[in-house]
């Protein structure tokens, strides 16, 4: 008999612990939270209002203990509700008593002997008040102060407790009553507070808002009594005003948080203090552009030590009412215009195809119909890839991507994070690297961040986060070579001329930064992206409808802001050290190609071991610099030092147009007359006379100016042209 009762014993003691220690049901199960995001310094940036159409802020804590709660509030909550409730377990006797003494004494409710525990659970469980409902909630607000401490129990009370309207929790009230959060308010906001969930409606003007006021001044009255507050304190605190219509949440990085996980709360890595001057900074030129036409305009910040966003402006002014306001254009994908080219000079560069100073040719081209032209509509013959890239040149950048390959380009990009190609690279083909794709603001300053997290990395790794930007990490190995490459592009990208015009060299005030421009077809889309050894920013402008904008360029709209931008951050510690390792090589300064056996000048530089797979300078010849005739007739005139043209069996004449095997296309003019084209040829020697003939047919002569305009039927054709001295030349061309 004894040792069954022992075992009766210890199985009374085991339900009683179970039934003290395990909540029957989960606390607030099911219930819907606002989506809140904050600054990495746990700033509010913006909210949004729950499903269930209620501002209720989700906790920072685990959803057992709610959100923390202030001092102040916590001291007028338990003098207003529940003056017992550190010594109660749960459930106070003698408030019960009292409570039904006054109920009855009154004829109806006038007080429901419900502490601070209990209250807790009815929030939780909801349904209606009486009798039974009030014996469970008894019955449970015991179990529950078994299982967490009594300031636990308080804050799940502020996270959940109504605070009038639609407002739920105090972290919510706190916002939309006093605009800051509850750790900051004053003992008369925190008293107003801490009896309003007893009667939550007169928050509202009009709605007994002088009872609300004497309710929170008897409070206060005796918080000095207890010795909370002092005398001067309770004095002012009782004068301060009650406050007026629910306030705005903060609306900072409005598209950021538009896209933050729903019902949660994020911290996220923005940096409070730079999202707002960030966002000032873009208002400010966005306002002014917009009365040109140019409606939107978004910003990237990139800590590239971090490899984190820490300012994100998903488009400006979001209280200007225009078309495609609301859309998150730092995400969208748009034309890229020449914002790739450092990425292919880059490559190009690692991979040996060109060194830092090559040539590139700089002509009229047509392949199939893609004829590229330069943004002021010239042609140089002939510039160097450091040059073409400083100064955005067109022409030049295809003759490299056609070297390079597009192919091989393309992987490059995907490699580097850049997700919007959704066609097979011959879809795009050379009109890649000129805005015939699009990419997205946030991803393009990614893969600019990952070349600057690549070049200042430390022995070998990356100064970046583990798993920040894993595409353009791994296309930005620790491969030899590959410093070089892409200091030599920032090398280049810091000769970019500025908006405003002002000379690093010279100013010593003026930020020193890396940076590109672009501009897309049409005028729709601006760029520019800037890099220093410890932040990427990136800035697209023009509309988020589509519409092209006359004269909208990189440089002008996105440019400035960009260097806004810039002025707001540290000052750099330093620049992009040249890299130490790699082959010493000599390079013709002329043609900026490895120097050959006739290049009558060499210079010794440091360039990436691939460089050496390169092939030697084409333009010397028993020590005379000279390009073909082409690149001649476009180089010559923007360099008058260029020497005579070497005496040898290279070709003395070259088509400028057509270019062998093309397809011309002639439409006819409103009359119905064939208007042709004009067919150019370059010859060393422009004084020379030329005679033209069409299959076979003589159709004219020039001297001087070698254009001739003709007008071939549809079919195949060959057009030859014989010099003075009996040099000849063809070119196999078709009309559709």
């Amino acid at each position: 008999m004894a040792g069954s009762r022992g075992w009766l014993f210890l199985g009374l003691l085991a339900a009683l612990l179970l039934w003290l220690f395990v909540m029957p049901m989960r606390l607030f199960r099911g219930t819907q939270y606002s989506t809140v995001v904050e600054s990495a310094e746990g700033e509010l940036l913006g909210a949004r209002i729950a499903a269930d159409g209620q501002w209720r802020f989700p906790s920072s804590l685990p959803a057992a203990t709610g959100n923390p709660i202030p001092e102040r509030f916590a001291k007028a909550l338990v003098q207003f509700e529940d003056r017992h409730f550190y010594w109660h377990p749960g459930v106070n006797p003698v408030a019960i008593v009292r409570a039904l003494r006054d109920n009855i004494k009154s004829g109806h409710v006038v007080s429901g002997g419900s502490t601070i525990t209990m209250q807790v659970i009815r929030l939780s469980r909801g349904g209606k008040r009486n009798i039974w409902n009030k014996l469970i909630e008894a019955e449970e607000a015991v179990r529950l102060e078994c299982r967490h401490k009594k300031r636990e129990i308080l804050a799940l009370y502020a996270a959940n407790a109504p605070f009038g309207g639609n407002v739920v929790g105090l972290e919510a009230a706190s916002w939309r009553y006093f605009g800051r959060p509850p750790e900051e308010l004053s003992w008369a906001e925190s008293a107003t507070l801490a009896v309003l969930p007893n009667a939550p409606s007169s928050i509202h003007p009009g709605r007994d808002r002088e009872a609300l006021k004497a309710k929170r001044n008897r409070l206060l009255a005796r918080l000095h009594e207890r010795g909370d507050i002092d005398l001067d304190t309770y004095r002012e605190s009782i004068e301060e005003p009650l406050p007026d219509e629910p306030m705005p949440l903060p609306g900072y990085a409005s598209h950021y948080v538009e896209s933050a996980p729903r019902g949660v709360r994020t911290r996220s890595t923005l940096r409070f203090g730079l999202q707002k001057a960030v966002e000032e900074a873009v208002r400010r030129r966005s306002d002014a552009l917009a009365s040109e036409g140019v409606a939107d305009m978004a910003a990237i910040v990139m800590d590239n030590g971090a490899g984190e966003i820490v300012a994100y402006v998903g488009n400006s002014s979001p209280s200007r009412v225009r078309p495609g306001v609301q859309v998150d254009i730092a995400d969208a994908p748009r034309s890229t215009g020449s914002i790739l080219k450092p990425f292919l000079y880059a490559d190009a560069l690692e991979a040996g195809v060109i060194l830092p100073g090559t040539l590139l040719p700089d002509i009229p081209m047509n392949l199939g119909g893609f004829a590229p032209q330069n943004f002021d509509r010239q042609f140089y013959g002939a510039v160097h890839a450091s040059d073409a890239l400083a100064r955005s040149l067109n022409v030049p950048a295809v003759f490299l991507l056609r070297k390079y390959g597009v192919e091989r380009f393309y992987e490059d990009l995907k490699a580097r994070g850049i997700t919007t190609l959704t066609h097979p690279a011959g879809h795009y083909g050379l009109s890649l690297i000129l805005g015939g794709a699009e990419a997205r603001l946030t991803e393009i300053t990614a893969a600019y961040s990952a070349m600057v997290q690549a070049s200042v990395r430390k022995n070998g790794h990356f100064q970046g986060r583990a798993g920040q930007n894993e595409a353009s990490v791994r296309k930005y190995g620790h491969f030899q070579g590959r410093d070089l490459a892409l200091w030599y592009t920032f090398e280049a990208l810091k000769e970019v001329n500025r908006p405003d015009q002002l000379d690093w060299r010279l100013i010593g005030s003026v930020r020193k930064a890396a940076w590109k421009t672009g501009t897309s077809y049409g005028f729709r889309d601006a760029w520019a992206v800037g890099m220093t050894p410890e932040y990427t920013i990136g800035v697209w402008a023009g509309n988020a409808e589509g519409g092209g904008v006359p004269g909208l360029t990189g440089a002008r709209a996105a440019g400035p802001v960009m260097f806004d931008i810039l002025n707001l951050l540290p000052e750099s510690a330093g620049w992009f050290q040249e890299p130490s390792e790699g082959i010493v090589a000599d390079v013709c300064p002329q043609s900026g190609y490895l120097a050959g056996p006739d290049c009558p000048e060499r210079t010794a530089m440091l360039l990436p071991p691939s460089a050496l797979d390169s092939e030697p300078c084409p333009y010397h010849g028993g020590g005379v610099f000279a390009l073909p005739p082409v690149m001649e007739w476009y180089y010559r005139p923007h360099h008058p030092e260029y020497g005579s043209a070497r005496k040898h069996q290279d070709a003395v004449m070259e088509f400028i147009y057509p270019s062998s095997g093309s397809t011309l296309s002639f439409p006819p003019q409103l009359s119905g007359e064939t208007p042709g084209a004009v067919f150019r040829l370059a010859h060393r020697n422009p004084s020379t006379t030329i005679w033209w003939h069409l299959d076979g047919s003589y159709v004219g002569e020039t001297t001087l100016i070698h254009d001739l305009r003709l007008a071939p039927e549809k079919g195949s054709h060959v057009l030859t042209v014989v010099d003075e001295d009996g040099n000849s030349l063809a070119v196999r061309f078709s009309v559709r």
